[in-house]
């Protein structure tokens, strides 16, 4: 009765039998919502932020090492008097670093947070038109389906009249 119904051969005997192809790595997800600028755009902002990275880094080890060579002076001051005695005419101003005055450092920081800020604008603005595309493309359909539906009761009313 129900031979026709059921196939012998539907279910796989071995799960290994699946073969799934992997798609390739293009980079961001959805790329084809990003437009050839939008990419170009996008990847330039990536090397400011990674070469601003790698500044952050290097200013805040020379801002490292200027501490601890501050304290060194402060706890030890006879490597200053030796210097002070090896450059005796030498005309010496002394000098404190104030606290206030804005290290390098926020200046880094200022910049990366910058092209952070421009990265998810861009990244939005990119969502913003895959959206409106997608809303146009289902305004698209229920207006087709509308017509439709339109061209169905003419046609009915042909039918009747």
């Amino acid at each position: 009765m129900f031979q026709t119904a059921f196939q012998a051969n539907a279910f796989q005997n071995n799960a290994f039998q699946i073969v799934i192809t992997p798609t390739p790595n293009r980079g961001l997800g959805g790329d084809d919502a990003w437009t050839p600028e939008e990419k170009k755009r996008y990847k330039a902002l990536q090397k400011k932020l990674r070469i601003a990275e790698e500044k952050r880094i290097s200013a805040l080890k020379a801002d490292q090492e200027l501490r601890k060579q501050i304290i060194a002076d402060l706890v030890d001051p006879k490597t200053i008097a030796k210097k002070q005695k090896q450059n005796k005419n030498k005309v010496q101003s002394n000098q404190e670093v104030s606290v206030d005055i804005p290290s390098n450092l926020a200046n880094i920081d200022r910049y990366i947070a910058n092209l952070v800020t421009q990265q998810q604008d861009l990244q939005n603005a990119v969502l913003i038109r895959a959206a409106k595309l997608r809303l146009e493309q289902e305004l698209a359909i229920l207006d087709m389906k509308r017509k439709a539906e339109l061209d169905d009761e003419e046609a009915l009313l042909a039918l009747l009249l």
